[in-house]
């Protein structure tokens, strides 16, 4: 196991006096073990316990030969797993639990520790997670500048005769020929009024003069979720249509400005939201600025209105505001910042400037 990660969480616990918790998320697991396991429908556990004695729970199904620096506990499709746990924990002491635990195994562990105080303990991990280490932001800058190259290009395959689907799985081609473990989310590829849907699915729509295109991608690699946006437009653009793309350009440029330790997530917020209020068009700007990211790509904690969380070195999030426009078109860009000592580093390099494709 990764020893001072761990150390963390076993601090973390005992100050918030939780003696023992039991961790279902594969990510969370991955970050405390290095080891990453996706087990379908099947019970996977890492229990901690403050007096050390560590269990990871796992099916047969799964052999897991590496040396993990935890025990294992196998059990088979036959035995019931859950009760297999319940030898383990202490009943009648809290037990802290992942918040998407599925209630099939949660309720059957209530069940049989009937005597122990059941507290979700996710912030724990969670919160952990939003401080990136040296090794991890080498990584998501890695990930950060590979999305960049695959925006670049899938841009430029952009044509009159593909439609937003068609786009979408040449990106995803694309990605596998770079070298990515998978995307961070399904691509967003949303022309005229399907961009105005902030999380529009790609159809079976053709660009056409006029249109402004939304490219929201992003892609894994060594673990971590990369995520940016850009706003095309094919062929022309008109003046309402520059208008809005330079003032959500203008509201991103704040929105990074305003990102540096100190500042709460509800400033960062205001410094674009404000910005596109002001310009006449907020009712249209519909969603929160930015989530953090790193393992997933909405990781815990985001950048909204109501978050009073001050920003601090090692935190990633986004950077993403948008207007959109019912029925006509929608137009975002996004961008990851890291936190530094005395402000952030953007982690995202594609050109923001206004680019009308499809004139070569």
């Amino acid at each position: 196991m990764k020893d001072n990660r761990v150390s963390q969480v076993l601090k973390r616990m005992k100050e918030d006096n939780i003696p023992q918790i039991i961790v279902s998320d594969p990510l969370a697991i991955f970050y405390l073990t290095g080891y990453f396991l996706n087990p379908g429908e099947r019970l996977y556990a890492l229990y901690l316990n403050e007096n050390g004695e560590h269990k990871l729970f796992v099916n047969a199904l799964f052999p897991i030969e590496e040396d993990l620096g935890v025990e294992k506990v196998i059990f088979t499709d036959d035995d019931d797993s859950v009760g297999i746990v319940a030898k383990y924990v202490e009943n009648g002491k809290t037990i802290g639990v992942d918040k998407n635990w599925p209630a099939r195994f949660l309720l059957a562990l209530m069940d049989k520790c009937s005597d122990s105080k059941f507290v979700n303990a996710s912030y724990i991990i969670d919160t952990m997670r939003m401080f990136k280490d040296d090794e991890e932001k080498e990584l998501m800058r890695k990930v950060s500048l590979m999305n960049d190259e695959a925006c670049e290009k899938i841009i430029g395959k952009i044509t009159g005769d593909k439609t937003e689907k068609q786009i979408a799985s040449e990106l995803l081609k694309m990605y596998e020929d770079m070298g990515a473990e998978d995307v961070s989310f399904p691509p967003i590829i949303g022309m005229a009024a399907n961009g105005a849907n902030p999380h529009g699915e790609p159809g079976d729509r053709y660009a056409k003069p006029g249109d402004a295109i939304i490219v929201d991608i992003g892609c894994k690699k060594d673990m971590y979720c990369s995520d940016m946006t850009r706003t095309v437009f094919w062929k022309e653009v008109s003046e309402k249509g520059k208008e809005v793309y330079d003032i959500v350009v203008e509201a991103n440029r704040r929105g990074i400005e305003a990102s540096k330790p100190g500042a709460r997530m509800c400033d960062i917020d205001a410094a674009c939201r404000d910005y596109i209020t002001e310009k006449g068009y907020g009712e249209y700007f519909t969603h929160r600025t930015g989530h953090h990211i790193g393992l997933e790509d909405h990781d815990y904690g985001d950048v909204s209105a109501v978050n009073e969380l001050v920003a601090e070195p090692g935190m990633i999030f986004s950077i993403e505001p948008g207007i959109y426009l019912p029925g006509e078109f929608g137009v975002r860009i996004e961008d990851l910042v890291l936190i530094t000592e005395d402000g952030c580093e953007v982690l995202n390099k594609y050109t923001k400037d206004l680019q009308v494709i499809g004139n070569d």
